[in-house]
């Protein structure tokens, strides 16, 4: 179907397709809402045990090399880290530590802003919130936990903390818009209008008029003859 035969289409039948292009638009423009301002910060951080005797299991003096097995430990544990910091129980031990410093937000509002992630032997945090303050006090509020209760999750460390330093400071930026964000208002008007014109080709094909000569070539019937419109006189 050439161009020209869509617009001869369309401005024939625009009166179906109007009305639910305008109430599908109208009806998107009415719902939609901008997204909400959001802040967020990423925080990374060095974990890992120190080793003993009895840690590795071999009595003092050993021939295992106890750097070596530091550095895989510390893989191995940010692995579990990052996992622990996505619980629920992560979360409200996190809204616990913030409750004592003042600042109330519950364990939900907690979990949902915060993805963790790991490269090698360190834990990276991804953190949100609807305000620069929250998000900053949720950081420290995880790093704090981080600290001082990762060995009552975990009960290969024997009840002894291990090591986690915070390698940067909470600071909130704004948080990128998704492209559905910014796209969203868009794709409504688009799916009004394609809903219009979809409309309009319905109506063409089931018209059964015959309106044009190349109408009547499609039928097995001879054209004998055409009146031209008067301003093809």
């Amino acid at each position: 179907m050439e161009a020209r035969e869509c617009w001869t289409i369309l401005k024939r039948w625009w009166w179906v397709a109007l009305p639910p292009a305008i109430v599908i638009i109208g009806i998107g423009i009415a719902t939609y809402s901008p997204p909400p301002i959001a802040f967020t910060t990423t925080i990374r951080l060095s974990a890992g045990i120190h080793p003993s005797g009895s840690a590795t299991g071999y009595p003092e003096p050993t021939n295992f090399d106890p750097a070596y097995f530091s550095w895989l430990t510390s893989e191995y544990f940010v692995a579990s880290l990052s996992d622990w910091v996505e619980t629920g129980a992560f979360a409200r031990a996190v809204s616990s530590e913030l409750a004592s410093q003042g600042v109330k937000l519950p364990a939900e509002a907690v979990q949902s802003g915060l993805v963790s992630d790991y490269v090698r032997s360190q834990l990276i945090l991804h953190l949100s919130a609807g305000s620069a303050d929250h998000v900053v006090a949720i950081a420290r509020g995880a790093i704090q936990v981080l600290e001082t209760q990762n060995a009552a999750a975990f009960p290969q460390l024997g009840g002894r903390n291990a090591s986690i330093i915070a390698l940067d400071e909470p600071k909130a930026a704004y948080a990128p818009m998704s492209l559905h964000s910014r796209i969203d208002l868009v794709l409504r008007v688009v799916i009004g209008l394609v809903v219009g014109i979809l409309l309009a080709l319905i109506a063409h094909y089931l018209d059964p008029m015959l309106r044009t000569r190349a109408d009547v070539e499609q039928l097995p019937l001879q054209v004998i003859g055409q009146i031209p419109h008067a301003e093809d006189e």
